[in-house]
């Protein structure tokens, strides 16, 4: 599952690094600065999937948000700094979901690394085990763009520089999805038998929401990068119904 997300980043990387300078060089005010936070962005997006434990995972998704956040606001408009704002907030409110979750799952285990929380898991009861996926669903779904929580996208989107948009839309949004099929089909997944039925149900609603409001949306816009944030909200919504979908046929460890 990691090895298939470090392909993605690496490849939609590659294009960014590839069509970035030009745009840097006509278009931004801070291009030191945008360079260097496209840097520490990417790099963190990679060590969320490379992480083996609760707590390095936590510091790169939190060192991501941060870097992301400077390429909305690098311009230092007004009207960015307001987008750079609302997305500081529903990031960081997610983010304190998944510390709740971490935290549980750490005291439970004795410790932060995947091993533990994976074994700690295997006594949990059944409604612990859906409240902790619950949480780190809403975590993971407030970066992923997923409806209602998506409503940072269209502002976001738009004011970050092209190429560090097709970042966020085509690779971060995607690497909070990592977390929900990391969480959901391995460290929270019974050792055996299927899955949770509410999991699959509550995923596959969001889902199916998420892809007929964002493309509802896209359908009304004028601004090109905001029909895209609109769109990826409903490429989000399309893989999170295969995902509500796997987990009601048994998906998981066991």
């Amino acid at each position: 599952l990691s090895a298939f997300f470090l392909l993605v980043i690496a490849l939609v990387t590659a294009a960014a690094a590839l069509y970035g300078p030009s745009y840097l060089g006509a278009h931004a005010r801070a291009p030191v600065v945008q360079t260097l936070a496209l840097a520490v962005f990417v790099v963190c997006m990679a060590l969320v999937c490379c992480a083996g434990d609760l707590l390095t995972f936590l510091l790169a998704w939190e060192v991501m948000t941060l870097a992301s956040w400077v390429l909305v606001v690098a311009d230092g408009s007004e009207e960015h700094a307001r987008a750079g704002l609302l997305y500081l907030v529903m990031a960081h409110a997610g983010t304190a979901a998944l510390l709740v979750a971490f935290l549980a799952l750490a005291e439970r285990a004795q410790g932060f690394d995947f091993s533990s929380v994976r074994a700690a898991a295997h006594g949990l009861a059944g409604g612990t085990r859906t409240a902790l996926f619950m949480l780190v669903l809403a975590g993971f779904g407030a970066k992923a763009g997923v409806v209602p929580l998506h409503v940072w996208l269209p502002k976001a989107h738009p004011a970050a520089p092209s190429h560090a948009s097709a970042l966020m839309s085509g690779v971060m949004l995607k690497v909070a999805l990592y977390g929900i099929f990391r969480f959901g089909f391995d460290l929270l997944a019974p050792v055996a038998g299927p899955l949770p039925a509410s999991w699959g149900w509550t995923v596959l609603v969001l889902g199916t929401v998420s892809a007929v409001i964002g493309v509802l949306l896209a359908l009304q816009q004028h601004d090109l990068k905001r029909l895209l944030a609109f769109h990826s909200v409903e490429n989000v919504g399309i893989i999170l119904i295969g995902a509500g979908v796997a987990m009601l046929l048994g998906g998981g460890r066991g």
